[in-house]
This record gives C-alpha cells, sequence and structure tokens, in this order.
C-alpha cells in the first residue's frame, strides 16, 4: 500500500462528525481506505479512525495537521493525532512469566504484520530473557513489590524516555501500574488481559468469575 495517513479522533458527540471529516478528505483527493468509528455512551464522546493514501492529497503531507485543526477540530472541539504509515512508532513491551503473548507480539512483528520497532522488553520476573534475546531486543529486569513499586517505576519511565517509546503493550504484565504512570502515558498503553477489566483482576481471573456466577 502507499503511504496513508492516519487520523484518531475523540470528541463531544455531535451529529455529522463522520461526513465532515471523510468530506474533508474527499475535498482534497484522498482515497479513503479505512475508518472506524465508536460511541461511548456514558460519557458521550465519539471516538474516529480515518485512514487515506496521501498519493495525490491536495494538502502537502507538513501541512495536513496544521489545515485540519484551523478548518475543522477548532470548530467542533476535536482532539486529534496525526500518524502517517511510513513512520514505524517504537513500541515497548511489558511481561512478567507467561510468554504466549509475547511470542504472538514478536512473530506478527518479525513477518512484517506489525509495522513497529521494538527496542525494548521491560519485566517483573527474569523468565522471558531468553526470549528478548533471541528476538535480538534489550530486556530490563525490575523486579516490583510494594516497596519499591514507586522507583521502580520511575526506572521504567525513564527507560521509556531513553529508548524514545511511543507507546506501551502490556503483554499479561501482571502487575497494576500507577495512576501517575497511566497519566503520564495517556491514551499510549495497550493492555491485554485474559478476562474482562476491571471486574476480574488478578492472576486468577477465571476463578473470580466463576464464583460469581460467570459461566466460561
Amino acid at each position: 500500500m502507499n503511504n496513508t495517513a492516519i487520523l484518531l479522533i475523540h470528541c463531544p458527540d455531535q451529529k455529522g462528525i463522520v461526513s465532515i471529516v471523510s468530506e474533508f478528505i474527499y475535498k482534497n483527493d484522498g482515497n479513503m481506505v479505512n475508518l472506524e468509528q465508536h460511541i461511548e455512551t456514558e460519557t458521550q464522546t465519539f471516538f474516529m479512525r480515518a485512514e487515506w493514501e496521501l498519493d495525490g492529497f491536495a494538502i502537502p503531507q507538513a501541512k495536513i495537521a496544521e489545515y485540519f485543526k484551523t478548518l475543522i477540530s477548532d470548530k467542533y472541539e476535536m482532539n486529534f493525532q496525526l500518524y502517517f504509515s511510513e513512520d514505524k512508532p517504537k513500541m515497548a513491551i511489558f511481561v512478567s512469566k507467561m510468554s504466549h503473548c509475547l511470542y504472538d507480539i514478536l512473530a506478527h512483528h518479525q513477518s512484517g504484520v506489525l509495522n513497529v520497532d521494538i527496542p525494548l522488553i521491560i519485566s517483573n520476573h527474569e523468565s522471558m530473557k531468553d526470549v528478548a534475546e533471541k528476538f535480538g531486543i534489550t530486556y530490563k529486569y525490575l523486579p516490583i513489590t510494594k516497596e519499591n513499586k514507586v522507583e521502580q517505576e520511575a526506572v521504567q519511565k525513564d527507560l521509556l524516555k531513553q529508548y524514545q517509546i511511543d507507546f506501551c503493550v502490556l503483554a499479561r504484565y501482571m502487575q497494576i501500574l500507577s495512576e501517575d504512570f497511566i497519566r503520564d502515558f495517556k491514551h499510549n498503553i495497550i493492555n491485554i488481559h485474559h478476562s474482562f477489566l476491571p471486574a476480574f483482576p488478578g492472576a486468577k481471573p477465571y476463578h473470580s468469575a466463576y464464583s460469581r456466577g460467570v459461566k466460561i
């Protein structure tokens, strides 16, 4: 596929947002290749992801964000982020002892399905160090207890800045991140967990679900 622009939007839900954004792309000779939308009903917040080809697009790539802000986002109180498919974001993976999520991510990355760079794996156990070494990825072992959690999270945040990480993936990382950590990396954390959160947290979510009458 040619280089594409990826626009992520969230704003107060209101009529016509899909039409307005689509029209902006269409009027500037953009060819839409993907469009997804979602409304968070509790907060009445509208979310949208639009992707279009940049080949033949009327607005220069470096000016798209400026034009969109001036013409669209300011008027409709939109928060937006603009990315380009030619740019590879840097992803850090957080793991504990379980390997299947980590292997799945690394396999997809190696096959080219995940268009990202993975320079860093952080873990509270040493178990996955050999996996990281096989894939040539730096592995940082940072054991966490109630007593050292604040200090270790500070080290983690320093590592993310050092490696210029754009977002983190928690691949069955069996730790609860602090509010400070989440605030510092707001909208840049993806959590892969084997149960519905926050209803069934912890290492044995299936047991918790069963005890509350949920059929597995």
